[in-house]
């Protein structure tokens, strides 16, 4: 007889090993050491904030925002795969103890950053009302977690529900109602966050009555969903590492890739330029995360108030960037074609890097520019001088060594 709980636990076991088999080389050497340096620096300078920080700061909005986001944002991971729309949905009876145990699992997997968050916003809550004892502050934890499970039970329910358009209007009215009882509960309102509850208790009551009308599950939802949260986190598992099942995702891009088209000559020589840059541009993954790191490195160079600081952080992603879009040299491994171009193997190493370099300097004129933003003219020449020096001696000392053919 088909036992839903045992069958869960052995996808939940296949689960974990795959993700652990991937995470070893997210939080390798070189990413531990970033991460704490970036941890340790923003806790300094938060503290540092804090101790800045004026009475009329809206403590109460951004908490209420932020937990109204956390209790709201609900992925749930059903550990679906495509061949169970063939197999699974003739036992759709029997997969209650399956989807109950997936429901339970999506909301411990997510505890996590609701514990960050608040161990993240306590400082910032007790900075802002001293007078206020910790168990206020418990209170409103336990608040968090009882709404993040109502809320991850009416995800679950809407999941039901076919029209995207009333998905995402639930989804953005459970957000201001939310959003509205954590702001009355930061702000010591007790009665008014009582009677937003309620109004929250009603939509849940009519949510639950109106999918209660839909008949069977959304078989092919819920799969697709869970395929497009394991292909994320392949992709950035294959930023560390190879993971031969990822599925690339291609943007058209057109007025960036005629801008290729334009600066690089049409010879045979040229081909792995042409390749490496349409490849950069659209692709899922390169200039997302180019554009990422550049726009949190900007952010932190322009806000953190210590110069030699600045100069680290400045240093530091652009560490991270070069790290990262490594592996756009093995991209296309897959693709057998690429072994049929009669090209040696130097050409290819040569428009690699050639690319990491332009990619990487043009980082650190930006950020060397914000420096400029801010007059501070030293620090400029020094992100100039010392960013390029580090680029050519990172990609010399370590990326051309590991590139393999």
């Amino acid at each position: 007889m088909f036992d839903s709980h045992a069958f869960f636990k052995r996808r939940l076991s296949a689960h974990v090993k795959e993700l652990s088999r991937y995470l070893r080389y997210i939080f390798n050497g070189h990413m531990a050491v970033a991460m704490l340096f970036f941890i340790s620096a923003l806790a300094y300078y938060y503290q540092q904030w804090l101790a800045q920080l004026s009475e009329q700061f809206p403590t109460s909005w951004v908490i209420g925002i932020i937990f109204g986001l956390l209790v709201s944002y609900n992925p749930i991971r059903t550990l679906l795969k495509e061949p169970d729309l063939v197999f699974l949905i003739v036992a759709e009876k029997k997969m209650r103890a399956y989807f109950r145990n997936a429901l339970w699992y999506s909301f411990i997997i997510q505890l996590y950053i609701i514990l960050l968050a608040v161990a993240t916003l306590g400082p910032l809550y007790f900075h802002t009302y001293p007078e206020r004892a910790k168990v206020t502050y418990l209170l409103i934890f336990t608040v968090l977690l009882i709404f993040k499970s109502w809320n991850l039970i009416t995800n679950w329910w809407m999941l039901k529900i076919q029209e995207v358009s009333i998905r995402r209007m639930d989804l953005f009215i459970r957000f201001i109602l939310n959003s509205t009882i954590f702001f009355f509960l930061v702000r010591g309102h007790m009665m008014m966050a009582g009677m937003v509850t309620i109004l929250f208790l009603f939509l849940f009551i009519y949510i639950f009555s109106l999918t209660r009308k839909q008949v069977g599950i959304n078989w092919h939802l819920l799969v697709e969903k869970d395929l497009n949260r394991m292909q994320s986190f392949y992709r950035l598992a294959n930023l560390f590492t190879d993971v031969p099942h990822i599925k690339s995702r291609m943007k058209k891009r057109k007025w960036l890739v005629a801008c290729v088209n334009r600066f690089i000559p049409f010879k045979n020589k040229y081909t792995f330029d042409y390749l490496y840059r349409i490849t950069f541009f659209r692709s899922g993954d390169y200039l997302g995360m180019y554009i990422r790191l550049l726009v949190i490195g900007g952010l932190l160079i322009y806000f953190i108030p210590n110069e030699w600081m600045k100069l680290m952080f400045a240093l530091l992603f652009i560490y991270m960037s070069i790290f990262q879009m490594t592996t756009l040299y093995k991209h296309h491994r897959t693709n057998m074609w690429l072994d049929l171009y009669p090209i040696e193997t130097k050409e290819r190493k040569r428009a690699f890097l050639k690319w990491l370099y332009e990619l990487s300097l043009i980082k650190v004129i930006l950020f060397a520019v914000v420096f400029m933003i801010q007059k501070f003219y030293m620090s400029f020449l020094y992100t100039l001088i010392g960013g390029a020096l580090f680029t050519v001696l990172f990609i010399n000392g370590y990326v051309k060594d590991r590139l393999t053919s």
